[in-house]
């Protein structure tokens, strides 16, 4: 028996269905109007800047930075014009075409192209620096696409020039884009994705002056992102200018001086602590670095066996060889081990205990006092002081010629070398200090590193009388805005504490050792001014006792050294030298300081009187020249 209904079951089915769809309807009605007010309210904000965004773009204005002058008002670092390639990658309609067009353009992989926008961290509708220094042909090609292939920008922006290209490479440093990990480490700095800072050498110790102040300007886009006009702009503020101590003529000669070799050269104004000069070689330009390096440019640099982006000066760390001596002398005469006029006997070597500590000069030097046996870099002398004194005397004077410290100036990763002593070697390396390990450190070998420009401080404070004064490069910064220069005076430091007396006989046999006919640093004797110096040859593999001397492969030939003051009157220059595997100090450093004393000192010489015929005469400095 089938159930029919009655019409009043039917009239409350279709009320009890129109009721649930008045409800559904009513649901509904009610999400559109929580998402509208969720869209227009809580997210308003949010989508009224994106929609700003695709319509309204922020785009940074790099700052020209300051200028780099020398001494004598020389411009060494300018800015030039530059075509640089952009992309926004929001803007990219077709990403992969864009980027193989890219390629294709520089003639780098895609892998480099894909490299440079995965590894920013900044909004996806800021442009993305891809390369500096476009070519005028690859600029054309990529204009002639961005119709087809959106997200490409090309600015003309200020790029660093360095006008002497690799000179003074290492002292000058250079620009790049902030890295990620740079902004993260970063501590009151205002660097912004994109921003260009120095990375190195004075570009980065003086950033905050050099950098200046980003503009920025707001630009209507179209929808591929092309830009139809400026809305408004702020105008960036250029950087300071800097003043150096540097002399590039100088500097040009010191360059030429040490040519090919690997090494470093550093000149310094005793009586104030400028740098004079600053040579370390193999050199990098900076143009190069502060362009738009490939990745396997870059890795090529790094992985480079010469090390080419070292700065020997003050990052490199050697054995100083004889050159030690002097320091080691000062601790004997301060200690009251030995007194001038003394003498001590070498035979050609030293026995100690179970090892013969041979001397360079096979016959040896007889009884010889200190003056000679630093004149004639006699190394046996020196055995029997570092027996006498012990290491820890000789740390104690070395300090207070500079070494085992770092010196203070405003380069980056600057070394502190070792100067070895009986704690120091406990905590270093755990173990009690030999005695016989003495010897090896008297002479300079051993455990001893010191940096090119300790070598420059270390014979600037026998020349000075034991004034110490923190070596600079920075004579001054003019400020922008205002025109005002700011002078940076020098800064003496605490004077060694090193007697008259002793400071005296060492500038004695340092002239010595230059000037008398049995001297090691003979080939630095000047007709033109009187020079004091000491030469040094260290080595990079040390020989087995009682075994004669042997030629080192390559690659492991000792190092030359020669410190040098002038004139010897007045002392206004002291220079280090250092030549990687160059052999002896003598022959292959000691040329090298006698040409950049004579280039400094020769427009301050007094014109000799015209000579009889036949006559030789010779010029001389008269009272203490200043430079620059």
């Amino acid at each position: 028996m089938s159930y029919i209904s009655s019409p009043q079951d039917q009239v409350r089915a279709l009320h009890d269905r129109l009721l649930w769809m008045t409800v559904a309807l009513c649901g509904a009605v009610m999400l559109l109007v929580i998402r509208l007010w969720g869209l227009q309210v809580w997210y308003g904000d949010y989508y009224h800047q994106l929609s700003e965004q695709n319509r309204l773009r922020h785009v940074p204005i790099q700052a020209p930075r300051g200028l780099v002058y020398d001494r004598a008002g020389r411009l060494l670092v300018t800015n030039v014009p530059s075509l640089n390639l952009y992309v926004v990658e929001e803007d990219m309609t077709d990403p992969a075409a864009t980027i193989t067009e890219i390629s294709r353009t520089l003639g780098w992989p895609e892998e480099e192209v894909r490299g440079r926008l995965s590894n920013r961290r900044r909004s996806a509708y800021l442009p993305v620096l891809i390369k500096q220094g476009l070519s005028l042909a690859e600029a054309a090609r990529l204009e002639a696409h961005r119709l087809t292939l959106s997200g490409l920008k090309i600015e003309v922006e200020a790029r660093r020039r360095y006008l002497y290209d690799s000179m003074a490479s290492h002292l000058l440093g250079y620009v790049g884009e902030v890295t990620a990990e740079q902004i993260e480490n970063a501590k009151g700095d205002t660097a912004s994705p994109g921003t260009i800072i120095g990375q190195s050498g004075l570009e980065a110790s003086y950033d905050h002056w050099l950098r200046g102040r980003d503009g920025l300007k707001r630009i209507e886009v179209d929808a591929l992102g092309h830009e139809r006009r400026v809305v408004d702009a702020v105008e960036p503020a250029r950087g300071d200018d800097l003043y150096l101590t540097i002399d590039m003529e100088l500097q040009r000669v010191a360059e030429e001086a040490l040519g090919g070799r690997a090494g470093a050269i550093v000149a310094v104004d005793p009586g104030s602590g400028d740098v004079l000069a600053m040579v370390s070689h193999p050199a990098v330009d900076p143009n190069l670095l502060s362009g738009s390096m490939s990745t396997t440019e870059w890795n090529r640099l790094v992985n480079d066996p010469d090390h080419p982006l070292t700065n020997r000066v003050v990052q490199g760390v050697y054995p100083p060889g004889s050159v030690f001596k002097i320091p080691v002398a000062a601790a004997a005469l301060e200690s009251g081990q030995i007194r001038l006029d003394d003498h001590l006997f070498c035979q050609g070597g030293l026995q100690f205990g179970r090892r013969f500590f041979r001397d360079w000069k096979a016959g040896g030097h007889g009884n010889i006092s200190m003056i000679d046996a630093i004149a004639q870099s006699c190394d046996v002398y020196f055995y029997r002081l570092g027996s006498m004194m012990g290491v820890d005397t000789i740390a104690k004077y070395a300090a207070e010629f500079g070494l085992g410290q770092p010196s203070g100036i405003a380069l980056g990763s600057e070394r502190r070398g070792v100067i070895p002593s009986t704690e120091w070697k406990a905590k270093a390396i755990g173990e009690p200090w030999y005695p016989g390990e003495t010897l090896s450190v008297a002479i300079g070998q051993g455990y001893v590193g010191v940096t090119p420009l300790q070598m420059a401080d270390l014979v600037a404070v026998v020349a000075s009388g034991g004034a110490r004064y923190q070596p600079h490069l920075v004579r001054a910064i003019q400020d922008r805005a205002s025109g005002r220069r700011v002078d940076f005076p020098p800064v003496r430091l605490a004077d060694a504490a090193v007697g008259s007396k002793t400071l005296q006989i060492l500038r004695r046999a340092l002239t010595a050792v230059v000037q008398d006919e049995h001297g090691t640093g003979g080939s630095a004797r000047s007709k033109l001014v009187s020079i004091g110096g000491k030469t040094g040859t260290a080595q990079v593999v040390g020989s087995q006792p009682g075994v004669g001397q042997v030629k080192a492969p390559s690659g492991f030939e000792d190092h030359a050294w020669f410190v040098a003051f002038a004139p010897v009157e007045s002392p206004t220059i002291a220079v280090a030298v250092l030549v990687e595997h160059g052999g002896h100090g003598g022959s292959a450093a000691a040329p090298l300081a006698k040409r950049v004393i004579e280039s400094y000192l020769r427009p301050y010489m007094p014109s000799p009187p015209p000579a009889p015929p036949g006559e030789i005469t010779e010029s001389r400095p008269v009272g203490r020249p200043q430079r620059g």
